[in-house]
């Protein structure tokens, strides 16, 4: 299979990283160590290679590095989680996960953390924290309504493996949207760039079809680079996957279908952007900036899959015990 996987996906925006890259890889372990997120020497070393303060440096390459450091937690955090939702038994639990994420939404909106808690509610308590010392907390219960859109997909994904149901394609692309994290990452985009989004332009068509093409991006190609790994353990929601089971085809067509829609969506992106229209000189200021960091996502994600060793080995975690 490691022989399908070199799609060459096209990409037409620049490589960058922040000047803040060594730092940030002095302070990512030392987070998710402190929080007591990596359980046994497995998962550490899982973590380590990683290196998702590559990806992070990339992503945000205008960021300084107090919102880096909280971008990095955050995108730690969410791989994290979703490796136990993808490789543990949780994964096939829902309603688990919902009790769970019912708990990790009660901290974010400003519920004590309890003894009792996970490490990973205590880590989310610190994030809360720090974050409100740099947004607003109407940008704060901004970005927790897309942290809940990522929570439910995970739960959806999780129904589907427990009644061994593969999506039909328009279903998993709207169902990817939710489960890939973008909706999290993103918006990070203004913390990190201190920027400000003012509400009237979220709710601009093209500022929504802007995000979505973003999101359909990111997790198509992590769906391409993860392929080896997520059918050596059964996974089923990946966009290779969909496509070879519901149109019939070998493998090695699903991969090149999946990179022409990958491709597609780019040209659709540099499209809509060259429609944009103008929404005052303050606002277009923001817009554009915003827009690059979307660019830093595409090309910094596909940049970070030549650099991690994340989806090279494959191995079922332990579950942790909630």
């Amino acid at each position: 299979m490691q022989q399908l996987l070199s799609p060459g996906l096209y990409c037409p925006f620049p490589s960058q990283i922040n000047k803040y890259v060594d730092i940030l890889e002095e302070h990512a372990i030392e987070w998710v160590l402190h929080f007591n997120l990596l359980a046994n020497e497995s998962t550490y070393k899982r973590f380590c290679k990683s290196k998702f303060f590559f990806l992070t440096a990339s992503v945000y390459p205008y960021s300084n590095i107090e919102q880096l450091k909280i971008a990095h937690d955050w995108l730690s955090w969410l791989f994290i989680w979703d490796d136990q939702c993808d490789l543990s038994d949780l994964g096939k639990k829902p309603e688990v996960l919902k009790a769970i994420h019912k708990r990790f939404l009660e901290i974010l909106n400003g519920a004590e953390v309890m003894s009792h808690d996970i490490p990973l509610s205590h880590a989310l308590s610190n994030l809360r924290q720090r974050m409100l010392e740099k947004v607003s907390v109407k940008w704060l219960n901004y970005f927790l309504c897309s942290f809940e859109n990522y929570l439910y997909g995970c739960f959806e994904e999780a129904n589907n493996r427990v009644y061994g149901i593969v999506p039909d394609t328009d279903t998993y692309i709207a169902m990817r949207r939710l489960s890939a994290g973008a909706d999290v990452a993103l918006p990070l985009i203004e913390l990190c760039d201190q920027l400000i989004i003012p509400d009237f332009l979220r709710k601009q068509d093209i500022f929504k079809q802007l995000n979505e093409i973003a999101n359909n991006l990111l997790g198509w190609s992590n769906d391409i680079f993860s392929l080896s790994r997520e059918l050596a353990t059964g996974h089923v929601h990946n966009l290779v996957f969909v496509l070879h089971y519901q149109h019939k085809i070998p493998l090695e067509e699903a991969i090149k279908r999946a990179t022409q829609m990958h491709d597609h969506e780019i040209q659709k992106l540099i499209s809509l952007e060259a429609d944009i229209p103008s929404f005052g000189e303050e606002v277009d200021a923001e817009f554009a900036k915003y827009i690059l960091g979307i660019h830093a996502w595409i090309r910094g994600n596909l940049d970070w899959y030549s650099f991690t060793d994340r989806y090279k080995t494959i191995e079922m975690l332990e579950l942790a015990k909630y």
